[in-house]
């Protein structure tokens, strides 16, 4: 897991010293995350990096009913993930990323309940690695990574100081 997450902190890296023209005008987080998503894709050669990607296969991804994660879908509860990495061929699902703006001032939850459906190993759709991200316009100001359907805190933790090693967060998590 580390190993996919130090990829993402290079491609961070990239993403905070290309990007200053859209964080400097706090552009929408699709922007945001469109310009990340090409920087991951650098990072992980043979995966597929997508933008609110909602399949497997011919799936649609669905929550079970209940869960928090809003929608009008009466079937079930589908979700786009901002950003994911996998092979739509075999199927394999490896890392799901949900940014956020710092600026965001809707709930949190709705995203980290996203990312613990998309980790579920329960659900026939499960990604390997959730990353919740905060940008502002000049660094990560929080993180978490999910992991089996929860967050993972000590990896939360070393991905954490891993981002302030890297010069791209400030103080807490």
């Amino acid at each position: 897991m580390q190993t996919e997450l130090n990829r993402l902190i290079a491609a961070l890296q990239e993403f905070y010293a290309r990007e200053t023209y859209i964080l400097e005008r706090d552009l929408g987080e699709r922007a945001l995350t469109h310009r990340l998503a090409v920087l991951v894709e650098l990072h992980f050669p043979g995966w597929e990096v997508v933008c609110d990607y909602d399949r497997l296969g011919e799936r649609i991804l669905r929550l079970p009913h209940g869960t928090v994660v809003s929608t009008d879908d009466h079937l079930g509860k589908s979700i786009y993930p901002d950003i994911v990495v996998h092979q739509r061929a075999i199927p394999n699902n490896l890392l799901a990323v949900e940014v956020r703006k710092a600026s965001n001032l809707q709930p949190i939850e709705h995203d980290r309940h996203k990312l613990k459906g998309l980790t579920d190993p329960h659900l026939w759709f499960a990604y390997a690695i959730g990353v919740l991200l905060t940008l502002s316009r000049n660094h990560v100001t929080a993180s978490e990574v999910y992991a089996g359907g929860g967050v993972d805190e000590p990896t939360s933790i070393w991905f954490a100081e891993r981002l302030k090693e890297a010069g791209l967060a400030g103080s807490g998590r």
